[in-house]
């Protein structure tokens, strides 16, 4: 019968996992080697060893999923950094005790990576290991610290937000007592996780640097001990101390490497349900259009002479193939009819209805928990009544009455923070503080304020957070001072006024109709929808709309339409009428009173080229790219100018080039509006300030 003491040791051992012994173990081992000397053989087996987990950690950083995954990679960064000191330490004590015996005196693998995989060239193994030592120390590393960085000081800014939103959840009923604590947990341990990387990425800047002073020092040293201790000629001892040097650095940083090449994996990737690898074919690989173009302009590139055709026709050609297997693949796809699978029965309690399809809010403002007193009707919340102001001002001058702005509060942003969303999708986003006042720069203000320095959401100057008390000082500075409610209400003004066109839907062009019909119902009927379908009325009104022309004028505009309609149902050809219509509205909206309208002009060679381009009428009309550069350039720099005189930028072409020139240049010179000649009232002088494509 066993004794007491025999059960008791029994049971300890039963209970003791012999992966507690793992990380004790590896730490001694990795002292030992700094004391202890070892033979060529155990060194070989420490530096294959050594590889072998290099390669594990980053085939394991590759397929991880999400970043929390794989936590404890800090600590084996650190521990893979110490096992390379390490091991430089015990072979720099073989390469000086053994290194006059021989070029594997220090062990076959220093040997390999000395001799073979540089052709024993001292001269060619120093520059790769120096370009090794550059890559992993100023690119990968100093990256990969850089991005754990950041991220560690954004995690730490969410979790405010995010522990807001869990208690939340948790409040409604939408989760458990115990998914909250594990979403609390996970939270801690991304900030813990970013926090260690930002420091343990330090570790392998240093073992980059140690490197080097570890290279210079066995060279030094090995050229004392083989003239001094061995008699060595000097090109001897130089070339065989220098090849175990260079061997010796080799195989301690290509590990170094690999593990770095980890961590930037780690720390850059974006948490998914995919591991690196099929997020890279997924993401990359899945456009047959892009991978086409790709492969037509690596073929263009081998049919030049000189070029080294063979390879990039061969590599045109397979990337060609793929890219036709890809489209051919999707074309199956899409003709395979979809499968009827029949419904899972769902328990009658928690069966879907059409009740749980809610309507997505056309305008939305969400707001952080601390601008709520701003939206709290209980509260007097002043931003509630700007919000009413702007959508009857917009009514008034626009002409149509935008959706209500639906507003709720949102934890998951910052304290201070807003966005401002466009059916579902941001349009808009800043930060406005309740109690501040925002100083905005005009441009000319004669002092500087104490504050918080931001940017004004709406127009993009710069401007100041600053206390109630220095109002009057910024006002005698020459600061355009606004409260917290007018910077939210202003940039939700200027988008609204910006999407117009897309707030206009089908539904508000026939409240539009139904409104107007109370007055002129007769013309109303006659036009929607005998003559025209009120979807290309909705177009021509969001042509208008996107160009910045009101259409409180539908009297006109409907005239217009019904006297053309008969004519033709292209909605840019009804434009070019409507603009002619509204011509000194227009007009009047950009200059108004009776002065002279000072605009921009195009000069007479650049129309005649311009109106070539679009003699054939096609839609899709497009310019040489060289003349499209040009047009684009030239026009940004004299809307510029025009702006800096104070004056609107408006560019005067013919009528068959407006429509063109208006959605092309729109796009990049943002402020510019187009006015063809037929717009412009016969009793309007017009002086040109600027000639684009000639002198101005």
């Amino acid at each position: 019968m066993a004794s007491p003491s025999t059960l008791s040791m029994q049971n300890l051992l039963a209970r003791m996992n012999p992966t507690h012994f793992a990380a004790p173990v590896l730490i001694l081992m990795i002292l030992a080697m700094m004391v202890l000397p070892l033979p060529p053989f155990i060194l070989d087996l420490f530096f294959t060893f050594n590889i072998a987990i290099s390669i594990l950690v980053l085939m394991v950083a590759v397929n991880t999923q999400k970043t929390l995954d794989f936590s404890v990679f800090p600590t084996v960064l650190l521990v893979t950094t110490l096992l390379r000191l390490s091991l430089n330490v015990a072979s720099t004590r073989v390469v000086l005790l053994e290194g006059h015996n021989g070029p594997d005196a220090a062990g076959k693998v220093i040997e390999a990576f000395g001799i073979f995989l540089v052709g024993g060239n001292f001269a060619v193994g120093i520059i790769v290991f120096l370009i090794l030592v550059v890559i992993n120390f100023v690119v990968i590393t100093k990256g990969a610290g850089r991005v754990a960085e950041v991220a560690a000081r954004f995690t730490l800014d969410a979790m405010p937000g995010k522990q807001m939103a869990i208690d939340a959840d948790l409040n409604a009923g939408l989760i458990g007592e115990e998914d909250a604590r594990q979403r609390r947990q996970d939270i801690s341990r991304e900030s813990e996780f970013y926090g260690s990387m930002d420091g343990a990425s330090k570790f392998v800047r240093g073992d980059a640097i140690a490197g080097i002073v570890i290279m210079l020092l066995n060279l030094v040293g090995g050229l004392i001990v083989g003239l001094f201790l061995h008699d060595m000629g000097l090109a001897t001892a130089a070339k065989t101390y220098t090849l175990l040097t260079i061997g010796d650095g080799l195989v301690a940083q290509i590990p170094g490497l690999i593990i770095s090449i980890a961590a930037g994996l780690v720390v850059t990737r974006v948490s998914d349900d995919r591991n690196v690898g099929e997020q890279v074919v997924t993401q990359i690989f899945r456009s047959p259009r892009a991978m086409g173009i790709t492969a037509a302009i690596i073929g263009l590139l081998g049919i030049i002479p000189g070029m080294p055709n063979l390879v990039f026709i061969l590599l045109a050609g397979g990337i060609g193939y793929l890219a036709w297997r890809m489209a051919q693949r999707e074309q199956r796809l899409a003709a395979i009819p979809p499968v009827k699978v029949a419904p899972t029965a769902v328990p009658e309690a928690v069966e879907a209805s059409w009740n749980d399809v809610a309507p997505l809010d056309v305008l939305g403002l969400e707001v952080g928990y601390r601008l709520i007193p701003l939206v709290d009707k209980s509260q007097d919340g002043e931003l509630l009544r700007r919000i009413r102001g702007i959508r009857k001002k917009f009514a008034q001058e626009v002409g149509f009455l935008v959706s209500p702005v639906h507003i709720r509060d949102n934890l998951e942003l910052k304290p201070n923070a807003y966005r401002i969303l466009l059916k579902g999708v941001e349009v808009g986003a800043g930060e406005a503080y309740a109690g501040q006042l925002l100083a905005i720069n005009p441009g000319r203000v004669a002092g500087t304020l104490s504050g918080t320095t931001t940017v004004d959401p709406a127009f993009g100057l710069p401007a100041i957070w600053i206390d109630a008390g220095q109002r009057e000082k910024a006002q005698a500075y020459g600061y355009t001072v606004v409260d917290a409610s007018t910077v939210v209400a202003t940039h939700l003004n200027h988008l609204i006024l910006t999407h117009a066109g897309e707030l206009l839907g089908r539904q508000e062009v026939q409240q539009l109709l139904d409104h107007l019909g109370k007055e002129m119902p007769k013309l109303v009927e006659d036009l929607v929808p005998k003559i025209l379908p009120l979807g290309t009325l909705q177009k021509v009104l969001q042509s208008l709309l996107d160009e910045g022309v009101h259409i409180r004028d539908m009297r006109t505009v409907i005239e217009t339409l019904a006297d053309h309609a008969t004519r033709t149902q292209i909605a840019d050809d009804l434009l070019v009428q409507v603009r002619n219509a509204l011509g000194r509205a227009i007009v009047q909206q950009l200059f108004p009173g009776s002065g002279e309208m000072q605009v921009m002009s195009l000069d007479p060679s650049l129309e005649r080229l311009l109106a070539q381009a679009v003699a054939g009428g096609s839609e899709n009309t497009s310019f040489e790219p060289g003349l499209a550069d040009t047009l684009v350039r030239e026009t940004a720099a004299a809307a510029q100018r025009q702006e800096s005189l104070g004056l609107p930028a408006v560019l005067l072409v013919p009528g068959s080039l407006r429509l063109l020139l208006s959605r092309f240049l729109r796009r990049t010179v943002t402020q510019l509006k187009v006015l063809a000649h037929n717009e412009v009232p016969e009793n309007r002088i017009i002086k040109v300030t600027s000639v684009i494509g000639g002198k101005t």
